[in-house]
């Protein structure tokens, strides 16, 4: 064949055009160096999980990070749920790996026997009477959950020997209150005989097709992940949903309750005898997740049989307009958990829709059993519900909220007296954390049902907050007298340390068990004790957790405040490595990390957030990792986004977060320790978006690192993060606010990351690689790192060695050893 010039040229160019070819070292896992691998492997704090009496408390190590065989075994993603086809359970469970329990007066360790090895604990449940505890576990072999009980008093650990649990929804069993408390569970099992999923042969029987409804109207229709896309999706789980309600013993023998069903959720009533139940239903959508699907509530006894039909609710796809926006008809079906066996409800009055003018919004009723009468009105609400914590007949809160204004106000109201009129507590904004009056203060009742905690003469409720201040966050214990709205602050935290209350011990508040830590020491549980005039003497320690990092003992971490140009006050953390001195050393290096947030206040987006006397805790999963290589960090710089009025905060979105990112950038130069040359900026989420957008509107840093995010916001058209407008009510904000239309500007180094199977909506993994496609096409510098069976959030140890590798390298590359531009 001869060779032409015309031929050759096509021939290169055909070459050219091909991608580049893989190198070994782009297809493996990758190390990062020795200093950022002992972050990902540093112990993680245990979990505390409270006795109903609180004498004892339950403490649950996490397991360390799994191992990419793990996170990589089978699963399906089906109407939302991601499912492990071998366990019969969802598929992102985070197992504990050692167990004990400790004394919270003394803070004696309390070991157990019995207990399996591994132990891969699931959950965990206290018996109502506090003398058993109900563990679920994977057992890695037969690949079953399996249900073991804790003797309280022997400390022995034992398996009931029954069916496999299925905990597709939920955990897969509850204790059963009521006579006998701590004798009897409520499971979900695999049903008997039901054998294998059903199978597929791969041959399609025909299209699959969908039709908008005549006269349907608007609807927000969500960006969901993992949907159902055919038939054969519909079956399968239809197959993994089936579960068998049943009781089971102590001793291991099970009780079916009726036949099995696509049970989303089933709770027993607070005196044990009859169970609320929540069934999933056809038709099915490819549009929604499971929790829109049809779904009948119902009241079952504890033979199975329907004692009573609560709601008939049908297939949701798609809401009206805007944040306040909810389902129509019945929602938040719940037990009163100071009744025997009550019925509380929520119903929207104005259709669900926030654009229908009502003077009512909410409407909560109420019903006693054997529910044979007309339902009770409890409170009609302005607003949407947005919480009801019970506690005896005259006294249940109930809060409401309306995120436009971002409004709210919490009731007193008389759950046996419901025509009396309610009583104002609270009110204010959602945004003033300084105003913030905290939240109610339960404790689980004699059949372990979480209720309001009365001091002893029943006057007084308690609240636990943040206590957001000009100081920083000082968490407080306060008590509220009902009768005269007075309340009265028994514990606020104080300086040098970060002391927030866990758990109160007694009626009176007189003995608290507190997380106390300072930048220096990790958080450990202590007992506080007040004396007779209530003042509380100096703390018990509990635990003694050590230094997850001691390496990393010696950074210096400061909460700074500085101004935005036009006005807003600005916090953020400043991290300087361990021995680092800035008259020997100079300018560093830095990284920004940091996530947008909308305002309606000025003044709210101005407050001081978080405290400079929490731990220095470093986790591989932000920024302050970089210590160990020789960079600064300016650690959750604020970047309000803010709309006062009428005004949309996103319609000046660019401008707000440049010039935030600018403040924050003059601020850390000024103060000496940054160089203003060799600064990065990067991300999680709405924060990968943020830094693609910086990258675009501006050159004030040399690399960005984008994980997980979104950058072409025509791609989720029915809203994102706050946004409530839809794409064709606000064309211009979307198009501006997408860095992806604007791609041709990005001129410094981008990196993103992202999870192959990322299900949060609007991060679609296509975000990222039409991203790179673009940035690629343009003649950008960027990198794309898709991981393998890596969701949103990443799992395995290999995903974060490798996620720190590529982030190191890429900070070395255009930030450290940057030029002056």
């Amino acid at each position: 064949m001869r060779i032409t010039a015309r031929s050759l040229f096509f021939v290169v160019a055909t070459v050219l055009a091909l991608p580049p070819l893989l190198r070994a070292e782009d297809t493996a896992y990758r190390l990062p160096p020795p200093a950022l691998q002992k972050i990902v492997d540093a112990p993680r704090p245990p979990r505390l999980v409270a006795s109903p009496g609180r004498d004892l408390a339950a403490l649950l190590r996490p397991q360390a990070l799994p191992g990419i065989a793990f996170v990589a075994q089978p699963e399906l993603r089906l109407a939302g749920v991601r499912i492990n086809p071998r366990t019969y359970a969802q598929s992102r469970f985070n197992y504990v790996d050692d167990l004990w329990l400790i004394g919270t007066s003394d803070g004696r360790e309390l070991r157990l026997s019995g207990l399996p090895q591994p132990l891969d604990l699931a959950d965990l449940r206290w018996s109502p009477d506090q003398r058993h505890i109900a563990l679920s576990r994977l057992d890695a072999a037969s690949g079953q959950l399996q249900l073991w009980i804790v003797d309280v008093a022997t400390r022995a650990a034992r398996r009931l020997e029954l069916p496999p649990l299925n905990a597709v929804f939920g955990t897969g069993f509850e204790w059963l209150p009521g006579p006998g408390d701590g004798a009897r569970l409520l499971v979900r099992l695999r049903p008997a005989g039901q054998g294998a999923p059903p199978a597929s042969d791969g041959i399609p029987t025909g299209p699959n097709s969908q039709q908008t409804e005549v006269d349907a109207g608007q609807r927000q229709i969500r960006t969901f992940q993992d949907l159902l896309r055919n038939e054969q999706d519909a079956r399968t789980f239809e197959h993994f949903a089936q579960v068998q309600l049943a009781m089971v013993d102590l001793a291991g023998a099970v009780t079916p309750l009726g036949a099995p069903a696509m049970y989303l959720r089933a709770t027993p009533s607070p005196d044990g005898r009859l169970i609320l139940t929540d069934q999933i239903l056809r038709p099915f959508s490819y549009l929604s997740p499971a929790s829109w699907f049809p779904r009948r509530v119902e009241v079952i006894d504890l033979r199975g049989e329907r004692v009573h039909t609560v709601a008939e609710l049908p297939l949701v796809e798609g809401l009206p307009n805007g944040n306040d926006a909810v389902r129509a008809g019945v929602r938040n079906v719940e037990w009163r958990a100071d009744a025997p066996a009550t019925l509380a409800w929520v119903e929207a009055q104005d259709g669900g829709d926030p654009a229908v003018k009502a003077e009512v919004r909410d409407q909560v009723s109420m019903l006693a059993a054997p529910f044979t009468g007309a339902p009770q009105v409890l409170a009609r609400l302005s607003r949407r519900v947005d919480g009801i914590h019970w506690g005896r007949g005259d006294v249940a809160l109930v809060t409401e909220s309306w995120w436009k204004d971002r409004s709210y106000v919490r009731w007193r109201v008389a759950p046996d007296a419901p025509a009396r009129a309610p009583e104002k507590l609270h009110a204010g904004s959602t945004e003033d954390r300084y105003a913030d009056p905290g939240e109610p203060v339960q404790a689980p009742d004699a059949a372990g049902n979480p209720r309001l905690l009365f001091s002893p003469d029943g006057r007084s409720v308690y609240f636990t907050g943040a206590g957001a201040s000009a100081e920083g966050d000082r968490p407080f214990l306060d008590r509220l007298e009902l009768a005269t709205k007075k309340t009265e602050r028994l514990f606020r935290s104080e300086a040098p340390w970060y002391e927030r209350p866990v758990l109160v011990l007694d009626p009176a508040a007189r003995r608290i068990v507190t997380s106390r830590e300072s930048p220096a020491e990790p958080a450990n549980f202590q007992l506080r004790v007040a004396d007779k005039r209530g003042r509380f003497g100096p703390p018990l320690t509990l635990t003694r957790f050590p230094h997850p990092t001691p390496e990393l003992e010696g950074i210096r971490k400061e909460q700074i405040r500085y101004k935005r140009a036009d006005g807003v006050e600005l916090t953020a953390t400043l991290y300087l490595p361990a021995g680092y001195d800035v008259a020997r050393d100079g300018r560093l290096p830095f990284l920004l990390w940091a996530y947008p947030q909308e305002f309606k206040s000025a003044a709210a987006a101005s407050q001081v957030t978080d405290s400079p006397y929490r731990f220095n805790a470093v986790s591989y999963w932000g920024p302050l990792p970089f210590l160990a290589q020789g960079y600064g960090v300016l650690d959750d710089p604020a970047m309000p986004i803010v709309g006062e009025g009428d005004t949309e905060p996103n319609d000046t979105y660019v401008q707000q977060l440049t010039a935030s990112a600018q403040a924050a950038i003059d601020e850390i130069v000024r103060r000496g320790v940054a160089d203003r040359e060799r600064i990065a900026v990067g991300g999680h989420s709405y924060g990968a978006f943020m830094t693609a957008n910086l990258l675009a509107h501006t050159r004030l840093f040399k690399a960005g690192i984008a994980r997980s995010g979104a950058y072409n916001r025509t791609l989720t058209p029915f809203g994102f993060q706050s946004e409530e407008r839809n794409y064709w009510q606000a064309a211009d904000t979307y198009d501006t606010m997408s860095p992806f239309h604007h791609a041709d500007r990005i001129q410094d180094a981008l990196l993103m990351i992202h999870g192959e199977q990322d299900n949060n909506s609007g991060t679609f993994p296509i975000q990222s690689e039409r991203m790179f496609a673009a940035l690629k096409g343009l003649g950008g510098k960027a990198r794309l790192v898709m991981l393998p069976n890596e969701s949103h959030g990443y799992r395995a140890r290999e995903s974060i060695l490798h996620m720190l590798a590529e982030t190191h390298d890429w900070l070395e590359k255009y930030v450290k050893g940057a030029p002056a531009r």
